[in-house]
């Protein structure tokens, strides 16, 4: 099977021939012929823009769903994770950064794979979805659009992890099959951040993205990595957590994530506990109904509480259940309050597999 396939969401240029311009995230990369977009993994050959990583896999794992981290979306399931290589972002703490950081100009990593041999690995391993995860999802669109229209065929549910810069044409095609998404920001969206350490220009077309995938009735959960003195500003936190309330609803979740040293960034420490659990107050304050705080075991901000009455309802140790305390419509025992959350948790009894 050829890893090479012609791209979707793209146009060819009148003012300059053999030139394309891509319209699949936010870059909205103007290429020359035989040359990349910022990706590392489209193509302009003759005038066509190309995907060069259709099926090219680098990972193939069996996660628990809260390992992406959705937490109010079909709790205990189990999901095959894929990725591929590349990323439209150049953040210089990446923790996955073997995968996202690769080009293909120098060479090619990973392992070919079929939409149906993909569904045919979540299938056999009793999976419940497909989670397009890892590197960024949106420059493997094609294949990540075919596999999850199969997946729908077969029960399968779809969910990906992104860094939110998918153009809105896209996720107005991808808003069909596509079941629920984390979007990660970092720095608390703040600008000079995203310019300084993530080679991001500008993350305001995020917002836009979201408000797309909201009106696509997308399962939303938001994470937001901290990095200590870089990253971690009080009024970043406030801002996001009023710009979620205000445009996707107080029910939507929001994870603080642990900074741990990776990449070009080994020179700033872990992200201070006390530092989350500030920042986790200040969300709580502007009116997010559930902040919980992520990369720290065992801290009591991994379980889910009543928003009304405070009651933990859910008790989680990492990425797993301990305890499960809703009704069976998910409410509260305690005061009957109605708990956001897709699904009835499933004890799938899973645990991390790789097929890679």
């Amino acid at each position: 099977m050829s890893y090479i396939r012609e791209g979707k969401f793209y146009e060819k240029l009148k003012d300059k021939p053999g030139w394309v311009k891509c319209n699949l995230c936010h870059r909205r990369c103007v290429i020359a012929p035989n040359a990349w977009g910022v990706c590392g993994v489209r193509k302009n050959i003759e005038g066509k823009l190309y995907t060069m990583v259709y099926g090219l896999l680098t990972a193939e794992n069996l996660d628990p769903i809260e390992k992406k981290p959705l937490m109010h979306y079909r709790p205990g399931s189990s999901v095959l994770s894929i990725s591929t290589v590349g990323c439209n972002f150049f953040c210089k703490f990446c923790q996955n950064w073997e995968i996202s950081q690769s080009r293909l100009e120098r060479g090619l990593y990973g392992k070919i794979k079929s939409p149906e041999e993909v569904i045919k690995d979540a299938l056999s391993l009793g999976a419940d979805g497909l989670s397009y995860t890892y590197n960024e999802p949106t420059i493997m669109y094609e294949f990540m659009y075919d596999t999850a229209v199969l997946a729908k065929k077969n029960n399968l549910f779809n969910t990906m992890v992104t860094n939110g810069y998918i153009t809105p044409e896209a996720i107005d095609e991808l808003g069909s099959v596509m079941d629920a998404a984390t979007v990660d920001f970092k720095g608390g969206g703040n600008k000079d951040f995203y310019k300084k350490y993530m080679g991001v220009p500008d993350p305001e077309p995020i917002y836009e993205s979201l408000k797309a995938m909201k009106e696509k009735n997308m399962w939303l959960e938001i994470t937001n990595l901290v990095v200590p003195k870089v990253g971690d500003k009080e009024e970043d936190i406030r801002r996001l957590s009023k710009w979620i309330v205000e445009n996707l609803g107080d029910t939507t979740p929001l994870h603080l994530l642990r900074f741990y040293p990776s990449y070009k960034m080994v020179n700033i420490n872990d992200t201070p506990v006390k530092t989350l659990e500030k920042l986790a107050n200040i969300a709580k304050s502007e009116g997010i109904k559930y902040v919980y705080i992520g990369n720290v075991p065992g801290h009591h901000l991994e379980n889910t509480y009543c928003p009304k009455c405070g009651y933990p309802l859910i008790e989680r140790y990492g990425f797993y259940i301990k305890a499960w305390r809703l009704t069976e419509d998910n409410r509260c025992p305690k005061c009957g309050t109605k708990i956001d959350i897709i699904g009835k948790y499933k004890p799938s009894g899973h645990f991390y597999f790789s097929l890679l």
